[in-house]
C-alpha cells in the first residue's frame, strides 16, 4: 500500500500522489515512522496555513541541528483558509526553546531586510 510521507495516510495501489497535500506517495516497506512519535514527545511549535512556510522552517531548524516534523491537516476538497487549512510544525519537547528560538531569529532578520 502507498503511504503519505507527510500525512501518515494510506492510499489503494495505483495512486501515486496525496490528494490531500500533493506529496509523492512512498511504498510502505519505505516509510518509517519515528520510534518515538508519541504525541507527549513532541510539541507544536508553528502553524501556518501555508505549507511552503512550513517547510521552509523545517529545514531551517534541520539545518540547524533541530529535527522537526509536519502535520498538515489541509483539506484540498475545501481550498478556504482557516481552521480547515492548519499546518503545523513540531520538535521534540525537549528541543522547543531552542528552536522557539531559531524561529525568532528567521522572522526577525525576515523583518529587518523587509524593512531596508
Amino acid at each position: 500500500m502507498p503511504i503519505c510521507p507527510n500525512c501518515d495516510y494510506e492510499y489503494v495501489k495505483g495512486i501515486t500522489i496525496c490528494p490531500d497535500c500533493g506529496a509523492p506517495l512512498v511504498d510502505e516497506k519505505y516509510f518509517v515512522k519515528p520510534e518515538d512519535w508519541t504525541e507527549e514527545n513532541w510539541e507544536v511549535i508553528y502553524t501556518s496555513d501555508k505549507e511552503y512556510e512550513i517547510e521552509m522552517m523545517r529545514d531551517n531548524l534541520e539545518g540547524a541541528g533541530i529535527p522537526a516534523t509536519i502535520l498538515s491537516q489541509k483539506d484540498r476538497n475545501f481550498p478556504a483558509p482557516g481552521d480547515f487549512s492548519v499546518v503545523k510544525l513540531l520538535v521534540h519537547k525537549e528541543d522547543m526553546n531552542n528552536a522557539i528560538g531559531f524561529i525568532e531569529q528567521i522572522k526577525n532578520q525576515s523583518g529587518d531586510e523587509e524593512e531596508e
